[in-house]
């Protein structure tokens, strides 16, 4: 049978969590985790987001805002559930949890999960908005050219954002934290190319997707910089304000791009996608069969891809395959 050479968009995606995979379909998500004992754990679960249901959501440009807030506030919430297979047991509640369980009772934990969300948000808007601001701002006096100070700061942000990814994949805790993300990109593609969801198709598929969240990241550092050359106020606070108060555009055009990668094969997509794929030879690294098979777990548990494969590819499959 004759297929393509690009991906046929399944709609599934996911993240990886500790020790394990997240991946979601539609409103349900599954978060597989190998647990200490050697077991896999799958949770399932439905997701409806910010906004479920509203016109917004379906509008482009501004659905992007608030996807982007869902798959912080889920990425969140599977993190935690994965981390509390390797919480200490005899660590005691602390000072933190108390006051918040006093407060807010039962939704205590939501309420800190927002709390952690809106933190995590700021904190990369200092980081990769304001901080390469605030260091053109420091050639204000020897360079008078706005169109060069502007073009400054897209280099002083593409720099802090290779500079972070670099940083942090030298950390010894976060490299199996990537090799679960190469399983997540592999299940996908070995999907996506039409192949059977086994350990060995996945395994020799690819651990590089265009519509990972390091490609997403690269896309939003992109059009920032095209979008603060084009749009530039002459006051240093309102240009301060107009950064802050564009990253919903920043994000939703972005989305709006990285969607565009996830259905297309284009030319013109394989080259706009091409730096974000090679981030991701940083932010991914080849797993092993283990972990391959955690991430298949997660899959199946809210992906008919037998369904898929004979809806999109046009074969069954025969039992006899997935035997490794």
């Amino acid at each position: 049978m004759k297929r393509d050479k690009g991906n046929r968009y399944s709609g599934i995606g996911g993240q990886a969590v500790l020790e394990g995979v997240m991946m979601k379909n539609k409103d349900k998500y599954a978060v597989a985790v190998r647990k200490p004992n050697g077991e896999i754990d799958v949770e399932v679960d439905v997701y409806r987001g910010i906004m479920h249901d509203s016109v917004w959501k379906k509008i482009p440009f501004v659905r992007g805002v608030f996807n982007f807030l869902d798959s912080m506030v889920l990425g969140m919430k599977t993190l935690n559930h994965s981390v509390s297979f390797y919480e200490d047991e005899d660590a005691g509640e602390t000072a933190a949890d108390k006051v918040m369980g006093k407060l807010f009772k039962d939704k205590a934990e939501s309420v800190m999960l927002g709390m952690v969300t809106v933190f995590s948000i700021l904190l990369a808007v200092a980081f990769f908005m304001i901080l390469p601001y605030y260091v053109t701002s420091l050639f204000d006096e020897y360079i008078r050219n706005a169109s060069v100070l502007a073009i400054l700061e897209g280099g002083i942000r593409i720099l802090v954002f290779a500079g972070y990814i670099v940083a942090i994949t030298m950390m010894k805790d976060i490299r199996r934290l990537y090799q679960y993300h190469g399983a997540e990109h592999k299940c996908i593609n070995c999907i996506e190319k039409g192949r059977p969801l086994t350990v060995h198709n996945v395994m020799r598929s690819s651990r590089l997707h265009k519509r990972c969240g390091t490609s997403f990241m690269f896309f939003v550092v992109f059009v920032s910089i095209i979008v603060f050359f084009f749009i530039r106020v002459e006051q240093p606070v309102f240009r301060l304000l107009l950064r802050i108060a564009l990253v919903p555009v920043i994000a939703g055009i972005s989305y709006e791009i990285i969607r565009l990668a996830g259905r297309s094969n284009n030319i013109f997509i394989r080259i706009l996608s091409a730096p974000g794929m090679c981030l991701q030879r940083l932010t991914t690294k080849e797993p092993d069969e283990e972990m391959a098979r955690v991430a298949i777990a997660s899959v199946e548990a809210v992906f008919d891809w037998k369904a898929y494969l004979k809806e999109t590819f046009g074969y069954e499959i025969d039992e006899s395959w997935l035997v490794d």
